[in-house]
């Protein structure tokens, strides 16, 4: 397996892809791969895929810019396969026409139908839920839901990062599909007043600012817990909090996924082919769900002994394809609401 170019910054690099892309085509036996997702994180599952296979994999790493560069490569692209960290990448790169349906009984009997394009031109790879994370000294209830979050008596309480971030506005979609527009801008505007500061930062510095006092509860995905844990710097960030699965009474907490997608002009589509069939095996979904702290999407596969002590998952059924769909609308409230400028007292 070789790591090319991570993360795609000089004309030397760009020099080398043109290289690849010219003999990778014509050559057998490999995938090509551009991934948002960090080499760490799949090392393991390409190696294995290999392992089984005898096919090699290459890989481009960037974090971000790989759906522009598929576009400006067209048909001259080496890339065979997308890997996602979001479900939002993957719908940006179906609206640049850079991906292609892929038909698969494999793919079609392993990944639920919520967690896939209509079309198939993506599909899930895990899950992740987009939680809430409370201070174990001062929050002492043990459920929440994500209407809560406006409750006055939060005020000047809750870290969240910026509205406009992927990951909000996947959430605040889902609170349109729910309950509509009129309703959501009221429940934004209500959590944009229990604020304690102007969203800013990562998942992880909301939990920092919990541990530090500054607020009471942060709103993150789970697998920065994983994270967190796992570096010395930011494990007493984790061991302050414990993470509540918004609305488990009642629909589930929304989930969003990592995925993958093959490319317009894969010139090696058979490859890419398996190689997406294998991620959806038990073997593969374990590796990948243990290396990022997600949850795995194919029935039947258990999360890792670290996931499941956070507690049970429910997750909400509602489509991805739908919250899709209400990505704009929630993008727009956003800005009509000036969340992002904070809290106004």
């Amino acid at each position: 397996m070789r790591f090319l170019c991570a993360p795609l910054r000089n004309a030397a690099c760009a020099a080398l892809l043109a290289i690849v892309g010219a003999t990778s085509a014509a050559a057998t036996g490999e995938v090509n791969i551009y991934s948002y997702r960090e080499p760490g994180l799949i090392n393991p599952l390409l190696k294995a895929f290999t392992k089984e296979t005898g096919i090699k994999t290459n890989v481009v790493f960037a974090t971000n810019g790989l759906i522009e560069r598929l576009a400006a490569e067209g048909r001259n692209s080496p890339a065979d396969l997308l890997l996602t960290n979001e479900s939002g990448l993957l719908l940006q790169a179906v609206g640049a026409g850079v991906t292609q349906p892929v038909n698969s009984t494999v793919l079609d009997k392993e990944i639920p139908g919520s967690l896939r394009d209509a079309d198939n031109h993506w599909f899930g790879l895990t899950k992740r839920a987009r939680v809430v994370y409370a201070s174990k000294d001062r929050v002492k209830q043990d459920t929440i839901t994500y209407e809560e979050l406006a409750d006055p008596k939060w005020r000047g309480k809750i870290c969240i990062r910026s509205g406009q971030h992927t990951y909000n506005v996947a959430l605040i979609a889902s609170m349109v599909a729910h309950h509509g527009e009129e309703y959501t801008e009221k429940w934004l505007s209500g959590l944009k007043d229990n604020l304690a500061r102007r969203p800013a930062g990562g998942d992880r510095e909301g939990v920092r600012d919990v541990q530090a006092g500054l607020c009471d509860i942060a709103v993150g995905n789970t697998y920065y817990m994983a994270a967190m844990l796992k570096n010395p710097d930011q494990k007493g960030w984790a061991e302050a909090v414990r993470i509540i699965f918004p609305n488990a009474a009642d629909r589930g907490s929304h989930v969003n996924v990592s995925g993958m997608a093959m490319t317009a002009n894969a010139p090696n589509k058979d490859n890419a082919l398996r190689l997406m069939e294998y991620l959806a095996s038990p073997e593969a979904q374990r590796i990948y769900a243990e290396a990022n702290g997600e949850y795995p999407v194919v029935e039947g596969v258990p999360a890792s002994d670290l996931v499941k002590s956070w507690g049970p998952l429910k997750s909400d059924p509602l489509p991805l394809t739908k919250i899709a769909a209400l990505r704009k609308k929630a993008s727009e409230l956003v800005d009509r609401v000036q969340f992002d400028q904070g809290p106004t007292n």
